[in-house]
């Protein structure tokens, strides 16, 4: 069976948004590249809130000033969705690159071995000193500062990785070699 899939997992301002441009360029063939921050952009605005989950009565996301993100069942329903098409398009035989934030952990994993059954997958953990992220977030300024320190580690909390890499101190096209020699071991 051929890969057509790698999702990459990691806090915010760790690299996975880099990496995946990189293993565009890296990669053989070409991989479309879908990223949580495609689906929360897609969003109505009804769904965006500062700190409770978004929306009325908490259905959407929610960006705390803290930087916690917490989620309602609108968003979840909608992700459901985003991440069958995403899996219905590497069915239809064009490869992906999914850069997700698993908030959830294990249980974001599992939504996505649900919706990608039937195909293979390299998951890659991407990890990042969260001193680091924290200054690549505030560089950015389009997170809400904490984001990188709060996510830094729990997005890993239970998550199985065929392989991981640390985009600390090493370029992005340097990761995307480390994947796309793991992906061409697999054949």
């Amino acid at each position: 069976m051929t890969t057509r899939v790698i999702v990459l997992n990691g806090g915010s301002s760790s690299g996975k948004s880099s990496l995946a441009r990189a293993l565009q360029a890296a990669l053989p063939r070409p991989w479309l590249a879908f990223g949580i921050d495609d689906l929360v952009e897609a969003l109505p605005p009804a769904l965006l809130e500062d700190g409770d989950g978004g929306g009325e009565g908490g259905d959407g996301i929610g960006f705390a000033a803290d930087g916690t993100v917490s989620v309602g069942d609108g968003f979840r329903a909608l992700e459901a969705a985003w991440m069958a098409g995403v899996a219905a398009t590497a069915r239809a035989g064009a490869p992906v690159v999914v850069d997700d934030v698993f908030l959830s952990g294990a249980a974001s994993q599992q939504r996505w071995r649900e919706a990608l059954d039937g195909l293979d997958v390299l998951w890659v953990g991407v990890r990042c000193d969260p001193a680091e992220a924290a200054a690549r977030e505030r560089a950015r300024g389009d997170r809400a500062p904490g984001m990188a320190a709060d996510q830094a580690e729990r997005v890993h909390l239970g998550v199985h990785y065929d392989l991981e890499v640390d985009t600390t101190r090493t370029p992005p096209a340097t990761c995307a070699r480390t994947v796309a020699d793991r992906l061409a071991q697999r054949g």
